[in-house]
């Protein structure tokens, strides 16, 4: 097969389409023909040297794929050759083909084209399981999102819309901004502004129950000024650097909790695994994306072999939702 590989760690220019060998299912494994992946801000850390493979995992980006099964690994019995899937990855959705463990496959949900598919595992499981499975939102609290018109962004405005909350989310412009309000954010913040002040005023002082956050150490003093008496900060991304002082007068003072969370590196089965997460995905967010209350959204089509100039789109930042990789050979 095809898959994008890597020379050495550094920039897009360093990315190629080169033939490599075809993965073998283990047992408990599938094998899908990859139609799309997608790229993810964890992609442009890997291929940069910042973010390590877990044990065992294919070096191949892409955390992410759809397509249809072309072999089943011994013991698999829930799913059959040639079922239309997608599927959480540790790695290796960059390519023709993919090796991933059975619990780790979705159906694709209803009314959603399969390419579209690949693009939504990842942010699905990632927000389900922060902002529910970890940060518990709930109907009428104040949920907060970093960063609301990127892929993990547009996904989390709408399940926290459906499940009853009142959104809250941050962009950079105008446009973006009420792209967040198109999506159902009751409140759209500038980040650029004082975040933390501008929400205070918008809920009466309240504050947010929740916020999931992408920037780590740059935004973790606002965030928890941001936060309401047990309020939850879940940090999902260090875009904004890895190390910060915490005021603890601020957890103590308003019975706060930080959880910084990782979905890559969890075990495939077992306590606190990516089966889990995937099984609630499926029960609870399927059901939303096929009665239109949550939606992918799509920025733009590559080529599964032009990955390295979504990299550099995405680099170039204004990315509203997803960039597909589609194997047009598929």
């Amino acid at each position: 097969m095809y898959a994008i590989t890597m020379a050495e760690y550094g920039g897009p220019e360093n990315m190629s389409w080169s033939e490599v060998d075809d993965p073998q299912p283990k047992p408990g494994e599938v094998v899908i023909d990859v139609v799309a992946s997608a790229v993810n801000r964890a992609d442009l850390l890997q291929r940069e040297g910042n973010y390590p493979v877990p044990p065992g995992a294919s070096d191949i980006l892409g955390l992410e794929c759809a397509g249809r099964i072309s072999a089943l690994g011994e013991g698999v019995t829930t799913w059959k050759v040639g079922d239309e899937v997608c599927a959480l990855l540790a790695g290796g959705g960059y390519a023709q083909k993919v090796a991933v463990p059975s619990v780790q496959v979705l159906p694709i949900p209803a009314g959603v084209d399969l390419a579209v598919a690949g693009g939504l595992p990842e942010v699905a499981c990632t927000v389900w399981s922060n902002i529910v499975m970890a940060g518990h939102l709930s109907a009428g609290e104040t949920f907060l999102v970093q960063g609301g018109s990127s892929g993990i962004g547009t996904h989390a405005i709408q399940v926290a819309k459906a499940i009853g909350a009142r959104v809250a989310a941050t962009a950079g412009h105008a446009d973006r901004l009420q792209t967040c309000r198109d999506l159902g954010a009751d409140i759209a913040i500038d980040y650029h502004d004082d975040i933390a002040e501008e929400l205070r005023k918008a809920t009466d002082g309240h504050g947010a129950d929740v916020i999931l956050d992408n920037m780590g150490a740059k935004g973790l003093d606002n965030n928890l000024t941001a936060l309401a008496f047990d309020g939850r900060l879940l940090i999902i991304g260090m875009q904004g650097g890895v190390k910060a002082e915490i005021n603890l007068g601020k957890l103590l003072g308003k019975r706060t909790s930080v959880t910084a969370m990782g979905l890559r590196g969890r075990p495939a089965e077992g306590p606190n695994s990516k089966a889990r997460v995937v099984a609630e995905v499926r029960d609870n967010v399927w059901p939303m994306i096929a009665d239109g209350r949550v939606r992918p959204i799509t920025h733009e089509r590559f080529s599964l072999a032009d990955a390295a100039d979504a990299h550099r789109r995405l680099d170039e930042g204004g990315v509203v939702g997803k960039l597909l990789l589609v194997n047009p050979d598929a």
